[in-house]
This record gives structure tokens, sequence and C-alpha cells, in this order.
């Protein structure tokens, strides 16, 4: 399995970087939650996309990220990355295997408008997942629809309030049709290529909806796990409210982060994304000791010692979320060892220094 995390805004780069090099490595205050990860973790110094190394601001660096390419400068719906994503290369090598291709989630709603000051549509700050150069792959940020995509009516729990099992494109089909008359060829062309990939991603969720977990996993533990999960996120009946001023938001990435790793361990998916938050993410994260207000505004911290300790506890929390992620799957057992043994879990972000937008290293 694959999984990519991405987090916004960069990190203080003074606490990032371990001491050392090989396999003696000394963490650095910020990675000190991989403790008990070390001898599986690689730090990759002096990674980084030279093709992100342009204009100004986090949108290159974002819409670049899995793709190694210089996205296309708009401010229009005529987004192009340059390339499809590595995550759905991967995809398109072992999907067919599973009920779901892949698997895109995060947390924060897709970001609309245009930013003024570096002249880029606000949606490339949404996605780091493209099925195509000009095709993002839509992400879910709601833990009960996430959750009801893998195993909605295969778990015993009740029907989410989210809806039946009826196709999306049926719902729609009126409109569809009307708005279909209003295009060009090309652009009729477009949407039927696009209610063609969704038809598809139905038929494959459909498939695994019919299937009964003793069918397709037969561990007695994960299906026990499954059905903990379900009862989370039936008590989590707001995920909406993470996003108030202040909130905690740490249960509705962990819930993300287990229905993530629940998808490997049942072989509903084998790649997978998550974006901690948007491009320019202005979460507030009032609720960490020491912190008094949004990611992005601590990012721009100016080496003032007021906003680096805040800036770097922010980042240290995002990595303590990756070792949960990390503890999640080692606590999965499959064959002799873990899902973990059998996962390539990448970590990072677009940029280094969120104060300079520096993408180097």
């Amino acid at each position: 399995r694959c999984a990519c995390l991405y987090m916004p805004n960069g990190t203080r780069p003074d606490r990032w970087t371990p001491e050392g090099e090989g396999s003696t490595f000394q963490l650095s205050p910020i990675l000190a939650p991989l403790q008990a990860h070390q001898s599986e973790l690689l730090v990759l110094t002096q990674l980084w996309n030279a093709a992100t190394n342009t204009g100004d601001g986090h949108y290159v660096k974002t819409g670049g990220f899995l793709t190694s390419t210089t996205i296309t400068r708009t401010t229009g719906a005529d987004l192009c990355s340059g390339n499809t994503s590595m995550d759905q290369w991967m995809a398109r090598q072992v999907g067919h295997l599973t009920p779901l291709p892949s698997l895109e989630l995060g947390i924060e709603p897709i970001t609309t408008g245009v930013d003024t000051n570096v002249g880029f549509t606000r949606l490339y700050g949404s996605h780091i997942s493209w099925a195509t150069p000009t095709t993002p792959c839509a992400k879910e940020i709601n833990p009960r629809r996430a959750f009801d995509r893998l195993f909605r009516n295969a778990s015993g729990l009740p029907a989410s309030r989210f809806g039946d099992n009826s196709s999306v494109l049926d719902l729609v089909a009126g409109d569809a049709q009307r708005l279909r008359q209003q295009l060009g060829k090309a652009d009729q062309q477009k949407m039927a290529e696009y209610f063609e990939s969704v038809r598809s991603v139905e038929h494959r969720i459909e498939w695994a909806r019919r299937r009964s977990l003793g069918e397709y996993m037969e561990d007695p533990a994960a299906r026990a796990e499954i059905q903990r999960l379900g009862q989370r996120i039936n008590l989590y009946s707001d995920p909406a409210r993470a996003s108030q001023r202040g909130i905690n938001h740490t249960e509705q990435v962990r819930l993300m982060l287990d229905i993530m790793a629940l998808a490997f361990w049942t072989d509903s998916t084998r790649v997978s994304t998550f974006m901690f938050g948007n491009a320019v993410s202005g979460r507030n994260f009032s609720f960490l000791d020491g912190v008094k207000g949004g990611h992005h505004e601590y990012s721009h911290h100016e080496n003032r010692p007021e906003k680096l300790a805040p800036y770097e506890r922010i980042t240290r929390w995002h990595i303590e979320q990756y070792a949960y992620f990390l503890d999640r799957l080692r606590s999965m057992k499959e064959g002799t060892g873990s899902v973990l043994d059998q996962s390539m879990i990448l970590f990072g972000a677009g940029m280094r220094d969120g104060n300079s937008h520096n993408p180097i290293n």
C-alpha cells in the first residue's frame, strides 16, 4: 500500500532536520513523536521539486506536490497540473484489484476564488491528487461519508442520514441533460468523460457494498474494529464544528486516518492521499498549549520567537498525527507481520519554510 499525507504551510526549518546520517541519526524536536518508528523511518534531506521553484506563494508547491511539475498559472477553472500525480499512476497499476482504485481524504472543503496576491485560482491549493493533468481528484472531508463509501451495509451498522444507494448521476440526470444542450462538442465530451468516471467509481462502491464482511475480510478483529469506528463516527454528529475558531479537530483527523488504515487492512484500496489542510490554511490551533491563532499566520514568523514557537508546536502536532497513523497500521496484523510492514507512507509539504515560501530541501 501507499499513502501520501500532505501538510500545508511548511515547517520551522531549524527544528526539523535530524542530526547525523544513515541509521544512527537523532530525531529533531519536531520529529520526536516518531521515536517508536525510527528504525523504519527515512528523512530525506535535500529532497524537493525543482519545478516549483518559480513564482511566489503556496499554490505552485501544493499543485505540484505529487506531480513534480509546474502548474499552469490561471485565475479560472482551466486547471493544469502538468502531469498525473504519482498516487494515481499507482492506482492505474493496482486499482483494478480492489473495490476502490484510490481513496482521497481531507478535512477542509475546496477553496474557491482567486488569490490576488499571486494571481492563482485557490482551487490549486485544494488538491494534491490528479487523475489527469487537468482533472483533480475530489477529496472526501466528512468522516461519516468516507466510512459509508467503504463499509455501508456491510458492517451491520444503520444506514447514515446522507442518503440511500441511488446513483448520484441518476439524481442529477435531468439537470445534466439540460446543461448538455447548452455546451459545445468539446465540453459535451469532457462532461461525458466525467460522468463515465463517476459511474465507474459507483460500480466499484456497489460491488464492495454487496459483499459481506465475511467474504472479503475473515479477521474478526478487523470486523470488530470497523464496528467500533462506525460507532465513533455516529457519535461525531457534526464534523463541521471542527472548522469553528479554536475547536480541537484532532478527532476529526484521526477518524479520517482510521478510515484510511481500515481501507488498507480490508484491501478496499491500496492507494490513498490525505490533506491535513489546503494551501494557505488558516486553521486555528488555539487548542494547543502556547498557540493563540492560525497556522498560516504563524508560518509567516519573520524569525520572531513569539511566532516561531507556536509554528513549531503546530508542525509537531501534525507529526503526532502521522505517528498515530503509523501506530494504527502497525497494530493491524497481516500474516506474520503488520499492514505497516506492507506499506509506504509519505509525509511531506510543498515548501520548507513557510515564511519565505521556499521549496528547496
